[in-house]
């Protein structure tokens, strides 16, 4: 499929209420650029770093022991004993309260990990924008879809290493960049489809582990609008205390798409 036929300023206007957006979502006070610290837990109860009590992993989540005086919050009560925690698999950590702090209580690849979020944290102070390559019409392409028959569960590596992550493939994405026949794989989500990629441009002037891009559901006929000007990092881009996806095998991109969101460090 080839470039589509739009409106440049509307959608360059679209585009920069988006990047407004993004850049409103990633100055929240305990968003992804306020990770100051990614602690993995032993089956031992032991203190952490400087968080209050004492910490350990158990089955189905985390326990911890602590003190009214420590001032560890849970739900809005300071926890005063031992709590326990469950952790989904793979899904956002529960969040306790220390102070303005929060720690976030996870499980990654059967692994039980506190996640400190601080409104403090320096990348937070110094965040004034993403690097962005400018709009361009070019990148906004038509673009088709093809559905698995059934859904397929993609097992990736992570950014950190012995993690994996398994991921919900639905389809195929094909579209054209100056003629050439390219394809993603993509993952279901909520209001469409995600697809992760690396490029000939990771690693130089985009981040080298991966990016992600949304993209709306497609019509009945399978159409859809790939506008990779949206495409943007996912958290490991920012900070070391993410354990991000890797894109699978399919979706690294010989072509350079010099589009979207650059290597913010």
């Amino acid at each position: 499929m080839t470039a589509t036929t739009l409106d440049t300023a509307a959608a360059r206007s679209r585009w920069e209420d988006w990047r407004a957006r993004r850049t409103a979502e990633l100055s929240r006070p305990h968003g992804w650029l306020s990770l100051t610290g990614l602690h993995w837990l032993d089956t031992e109860p032991a203190a952490v770093a400087d968080l209050p009590g004492r910490w350990a992993s158990a089955e189905g989540g985390v326990r911890v022991l602590a003190g009214a005086a420590d001032g560890l919050v849970a739900d809005g009560a300071a926890v005063d004993g031992e709590l326990f925690v469950p952790t989904p698999e793979g899904a956002p950590g529960t969040l306790l309260e220390v102070g303005e702090r929060r720690v976030e209580v996870m499980q990654r690849s059967g692994l039980h990990a506190l996640r400190v979020r601080d409104p403090h944290a320096p990348a937070l102070a110094a965040f004034t924008g993403v690097p962005v390559f400018d709009f361009d019409e070019r990148w906004v392409l038509e673009a088709t879809f093809t559905p698995f028959e059934q859904v397929r569960d993609v097992v990736v590596d992570a950014v950190v290493e012995g993690l994996r992550h398994h991921q919900a493939g639905v389809g195929t994405i094909r579209f054209e960049v100056d003629g050439q026949p390219q394809e993603l794989l993509a993952y279901g989500a909520a209001d469409g489809l995600t697809v992760q990629f690396t490029d000939a441009t990771s690693g130089v002037s985009t981040t080298g582990t991966t990016r992600s891009l949304s993209v709306d559901a497609p019509g009945a006929d399978g159409r859809l609008v790939l506008d990779l000007n949206r495409t943007q990092n996912l958290p490991c881009a920012f900070t070391d205390h993410a354990t991000c996806p890797l894109p699978p095998a399919e979706n690294r991109l010989r072509i350079a798409v010099d589009a979207g969101e650059k290597d913010p460090r």
